[in-house]
């Protein structure tokens, strides 16, 4: 099918376009909004600055496709295959991406606010300075993935691996990061004031000049984490392995600790400001 065959019969009223195979077409800045495209091949096609609103391209061939800064509100992704594709400055705000194959695609300053992502393959990708807020990004794989500078504020980040990330320059405020796993990740001077961190694998990780403050670290684990200079303040330390960390000139006051909280040999928590309370309720 041709291009102008494709956007006369959208023009015409068809939106039913399963299974059709437009790959390599040059569909740049075209209208295709709520049109039916599952199973579609659609592999190296052109759709720069498409308007694709609330399309279907569920299970959908995309490899290598052309997608930046086209207009996928509310488009349905689900399972499709990305690999390879560019989705540069795309706006993909509520779309559903559930089991999407993504890897080695660019998704730079894309918004994906609202998105979903669950069971996503990101493997390799660039989410460079993309916008997440509040996407639900609950035990997603993102190791290795470039996500400096992105906006991850109230996203759903519990049980996400997170292993090699670069997450510098991203903002994470009221970010979820229950049980995830950020083991050697650098988090060097990053705002995790109030974060939810509880149960959160964090060993060897760089935390220097970190805001902790208030943070909820209930059974973290941060063996031979680097802590230098962090602020604790009133930090949730309940159940905490602090075992081999680098603590000095740390931030305690008023951080609270229990029986199960376990500091580096020497440490005093209490003459750093810390509290001791064995309450079994945690925050």
């Amino acid at each position: 099918m041709y291009e102008y065959e494709l956007l006369q019969r959208y023009l015409e009223g068809e939106r039913d376009f399963h299974g059709v195979n437009i790959s390599r077409l040059n569909l740049a800045g075209a209208s295709l909004a709520g049109s039916n495209l599952t199973a579609a091949n659609l592999a190296a096609i052109n759709l720069f600055s498409a308007y694709l609103n609330a399309v279907n391209l569920s299970r959908a061939l995309l490899t290598g496709a052309n997608l930046s800064r086209a207009f996928l509100y509310g488009a349905n992704l689900s399972f499709a295959k990305l690999a390879s594709a560019n989705l540069a400055e795309a706006d993909l705000t509520k779309a559903n991406l559930k089991g999407a194959f993504l890897a080695k695609a660019d998704l730079s300053r894309a918004k994906l606010s609202g998105a979903n992502l669950s069971g996503v393959n990101l493997s390799a990708a660039n989410l460079q300075g993309v916008n997440l807020c509040s996407a639900d990004l609950r035990g997603i794989n993102l190791r290795s993935v470039n996500l400096s500078g992105a906006n991850l504020n109230w996203a759903n980040l519990n049980g996400a691996r997170l292993s090699g990330a670069n997450l510098q320059g991203a903002s994470l405020n009221g970010t979820k990061l229950s049980q995830a796993y950020l083991n050697g990740v650098n988090l060097s001077g990053i705002d995790l004031n109030g974060v939810n961190l509880s149960e959160a694998k964090l060993s060897g990780a760089n935390l220097q000049g970190t805001n902790l403050t208030a943070a909820n670290l209930h059974e973290a684990q941060l063996r031979i984490a680097t802590l230098l200079q962090a602020s604790l303040r009133a930090a949730n330390l309940k159940g905490a392995n602090l075992y081999g960390a680098e603590l000095a000139e740390a931030d305690f006051q008023q951080a609270i600790y229990d029986a199960a909280t376990q500091f580096p040999s020497g440490f005093d928590p209490v003459t750093q400001g810390a509290r001791y309370d064995n309450d079994l309720i945690s925050a």
